[in-house]
């Protein structure tokens, strides 16, 4: 008893609790739940990967069974539960929870609806092809290897991770008293910013990321605001907000969905459906009218069907407030530096990946120095015996035992111990010259790469180098593209971020009144000769635009002040046929004084592409497109209009044409376009025609296409040139006589380009609205007179020309039925829902038509032309095609 007692050490309870509580921490801290800042493994991880390496589970070779690979990572290096090994491998290959994923799995590995995984009996794993770059070289003395739990086998502390993993698939991990959470990144973005770092070690986080702008997850989404991005940079801590990515689609009778095909990272998709089912059910989302999952393997999609009149935009922001649509990802870069627990910014990261790989770049070189010294110094003995073969030969019959053959080898030829072994091991078929040849071959490549591998282990910049090559080749092979939107903050968002990319008919009528249909609802009439329904209402309306575009496109209106608006097509309302629309005044907040000058369509602003103005005054400027690519709420200023000045064209161009300007005293000057500088947004631009007393320019062209030049006066006579028969003149001259103006013709109203079988309307100050038949204006030359083209009465007179969409109407064609009654009754449903709250757009925009939409004078190449006879530029078939003699030209200004 006393013995025992002996052994019985007294301890105060406190000091024993504070010092296995501190071993049990450290434990936990440094061999289970934090990555290590070099490869950005934990230890389950990393031994994972290296017992799937070490039992030959590259891609290339067939799966093995999950309880293979647990069963050798249990056995051999990590003496924990069978649970914590699985789970981790079952991490490692789903998609949706590693950016790259590093385990190739067969079988069910869970799901994004939380389902877990099947037992690891039913599944199968192998190494993927990125998981081959973090084991690269581990064979060449590249990490530091310790014993493993039972000291039997050597496990390596790090891998060499030639991927920045702990950046590109991040880490989570929860501690004792601490805890990590590092969001996964793009592949091709972070080797960016290692690369640069490489290149300017002194580099700011600013530079960083310019770079690598934020995280990259694996399930997409949207980022909302840079501020946390930036904290967690610079601090090492800072909260993401993520939030799912949701389109908006259209649907039959004027309804609407919100369709969600992103969602936040390391939600559960099938969580989100009850909250939102719930918050239909409890009254929070009064305007939800039914909810399906139709996703399948393609991809996610949850559908969130509105109902009619439903306000998607308060519905959504329903969503994101009180559902994990909306959620924070909080980092905290806390990682093993050294065995020691510490936070870094993205500097340090990206620093002591770059310290891990130069070191693994210096340890392979030695490894491989070493090697190719130990084979050229064989190779040298092996020389020299061939070169003394019969003394070799004698040598060794005089021999009674290796050993001594060995040493007389050693004596006589000058060898060491290694070279003589290696003569002795030598068979007889390499005396022959060609294996001679090979040896002399082979040890020249040594030497080379000896000298090789020298002046990179002397030089630093050489091992940078190496780094530097092995990341691009790592970004050409594994890189892809972003995932993940970042915007800058919720102001910045609307709702045609969430517009489903689809194509939908864009009517634009002369009023200024415009709406889109859906292809599948706007049918062929192409022999019928009626105009499109509900315009008869308005007699002097007419369709100017009718054409393709995509909902992801934008309308910019230029106002004849000089100032640009941006109109999305998402955002132009949805109507049936038998309305007009609404007005784009109203639309843009416009006040009715204001006249539109030009209208154009596009989805992108290159810097190759061009914006061609065109003053009143005879004034032109030239901008790059991309200078009009940043949309403000009430405009900006386009072009530097002076008082008294007014815009009357704008032309979209790719700089490599003509420009024609033509003047009310019938005059038309031709230039190349490259004469007009290019200047900044707001400047005033240059002369593009010398104007006379009274005289102003009245319409441009830009030359893309054959067609002609069509004059008409303010009394209706007309006149029509080839654009060639033009001469080419310096900008700024008076320019060519095209239509002489008498007593009787009046002043010039209209310079634009006519095509074969367009037709143009001309207002009059009466309110007249009639046809010029573009077929009836006789082509002439510079010298021929105009001629009539339409009749007035009185003192009448024509004050604004435009194109016409309208179909030409032939009375006495017999009028057919549609092809599809089943169709024509729908739409005239869909009519019938949409008509009275269009009515009302119509009515309450007013029958003011002080400041009708000029279309632009000589369109852009691509737009929506009208049709020849019998043919209607307003129809398509059911699924989008057009059918019969009917036409209908994609894009409005498009090429």
């Amino acid at each position: 008893m006393a013995k025992q007692r002996d052994r019985v050490l007294p301890r105060l309870i406190e000091e024993e609790m504070r010092e296995s509580f501190l071993d049990y921490s450290m434990s936990v801290i440094v061999q289970r739940a934090l990555p290590d800042v070099r490869d950005g493994l934990k230890p389950v991880h990393r031994r994972i990967l290296f017992a799937m390496h070490e039992a030959g589970l590259s891609p290339a070779r067939p799966y093995k069974k999950s309880a293979t690979v647990v069963g050798d990572v249990l056995g051999k290096y990590h003496p924990h539960g069978d649970a914590s090994v699985y789970d981790a491998l079952v991490r490692m290959v789903q998609e949706f929870s590693l950016r790259y994923p590093l385990v190739d799995g067969q079988g069910n590995f869970g799901s994004i609806d939380g389902d877990p995984a099947a037992a690891y009996r039913y599944t199968e794993a192998r190494l993927s092809p990125v998981a081959t770059e973090m084991l690269a070289d581990i064979d060449r003395d590249t990490v530091d290897f310790a014993p493993n739990f039972d000291d039997r086998l050597l496990e390596p502390r790090v891998l060499p991770s030639r991927i920045p993993s702990l950046l590109v698939n991040g880490s989570s991990g929860i501690a004792v008293g601490m805890s990590t959470n590092i969001p996964p990144h793009n592949l091709r973005e972070t080797v960016a910013a290692a690369t640069h770092l490489l290149d300017h070690p002194e580099c700011t986080i600013d530079d960083l990321m310019a770079h690598l702008p934020g995280p990259d997850f694996p399930t997409g989404g949207t980022i909302v605001g840079r501020q946390g991005i930036r904290d967690a940079y610079e601090k090492g801590r800072g909260r993401v907000v993520m939030r799912a990515r949701v389109v908006r689609e259209q649907k039959r009778g004027g309804r609407e969905q919100l369709v969600v095909t992103e969602i936040p990272y390391g939600t559960n998709k099938a969580r989100i459906i009850e909250q939102v089912a719930e918050l239909a059910k409890a009254g929070k989302l009064p305007d939800v009218s039914d909810l399906r999952d139709e996703s399948d393997r393609d991809g996610i999609r949850m559908v969130v069907e509105l109902k009619r009149g439903g306000d998607a935009l308060k519905t959504l922001n329903g969503l994101f407030k009180w559902t994990t649509l909306q959620t924070t990802f909080g980092v905290i870069t806390l990682a093993l530096d050294g065995g020691v627990p510490r936070e870094f910014n993205l500097k340090e990261l990206l620093e002591r990946y770059r310290d891990h790989r130069i070191q693994v770049v210096v340890r392979r070189s030695q490894w491989e120095l070493d090697r190719a010294r130990d084979q050229a110094h064989v190779l040298e003995g092996l020389i020299v015996a061939l070169r003394k073969i019969d003394l070799v030969v004698k040598l060794i019959k005089s021999s009674r035992t290796r050993e001594t053959a060995a040493d007389k080898l050693q004596k006589e030829l000058k060898l060491s111990e290694r070279q003589a072994e290696a003569i002795l091991n030598m068979r007889l078929s390499r005396l022959t010259a060609l294996e001679s040849k090979e040896l002399k071959d082979r040890l020249a490549e040594l030497q080379a790469s000896i000298l090789e591998l020298q002046a990179v282990l002397a030089s630093p910049e050489r091992q940078v180098a190496v780094v530097r090559g092995e990341l691009a080749e790592l970004a050409e092979k594994y890189g892809d593209a972003r995932r993940t939107v970042i915007i800058e903050s919720e102001k910045t968002f609307s709702l045609e971020d969430l517009v489903a990319e689809e194509e939908v008919v864009v009517v634009v009528s002369r009023e200024g009144f415009l709406k889109q249909v859906p292809m599948g609802l706007f049918r062929q009439r192409s022999r019928s000769g009626k105009t499109l329904a509900g315009m008869e209402r308005y007699e002097s309306d007419y369709l100017e635009h009718v054409f393709v575009s995509s909902t992801g496109s934008t309308l910019l209106f230029f106002t004849d002040d000089g100032r640009v608006h941006w109109l999305p097509v998402a955002e132009i309302p949805e109507a049936g046929r038998a309305s007009r629309g609404k007005a784009v005044h109203q639309i843009l907040g416009l006040p009715r004084t204001r006249g539109i000058a030009a209208m154009l369509a596009t989805a992108e602003y290159p810097e190759d592409r061009f914006l061609v103005f065109a003053t009143a005054d005879g004034t032109v400027k030239r901008t790059s497109l991309d200078q009009y690519g940043r949309p403000r709420e009430g405009g900006i200023e386009a072009v530097s209009v002076k008082p008294g000045d007014r815009l009357v064209d704008v032309q979209l161009t790719d700089g490599s044409g003509d420009v024609v300007l033509g003047t009310s005293a019938g005059r038309a000057i031709r230039f190349p376009e490259a004469e007009i500088p290019l200047t900044g947004r707001v400047s005033q631009g240059v002369r593009g025609v010398k104007l006379r007393q009274d005289e102003t320019l009245v319409g441009m062209v830009a030359m893309r296409r054959e067609g002609d030049l069509c004059l008409l006066t303010e009394r209706g006579f007309a006149k029509r040139v080839a654009m060639d028969d033009l001469p080419v003149q310096a900008r700024g001259g008076m320019g060519s006589v095209v239509l002489p103006t008498m007593r009787g013709t009046g002043r010039v109203v209209t310079a634009r380009e006519l095509l074969p079988d367009e037709d143009l309307m001309a207002v009059t100050a009466v309110g007249r609205t009639l046809r010029v038949h573009g077929d009836q204006v006789v082509p002439g030359d510079l010298k021929t007179l105009p001629e009539p083209a339409v009749e007035l009465s009185g003192h009448d007179r024509i004050v604004a020309v435009t194109r016409t969409a309208e179909p030409r109407v032939d009375p006495d064609a017999p009028e057919e039925p549609d092809a599809d009654a089943e169709a024509e009754a729908e739409a005239e449903e869909l009519d019938g829902l949409v008509e009275g709250d269009e009515a009302l757009a119509a009515d309450g925009a007013g029958e003011d038509r002080s400041a009708p939409v000029a279309a632009a004078p000589g369109s852009a190449p691509g737009e929506a032309d009208s049709a020849g006879d019998g043919a209607a530029a307003t129809a398509s078939t059911e699924d989008g095609a057009g059918g019969g003699d009917g036409e209908l030209e994609l894009g409005l200004f498009g090429d």
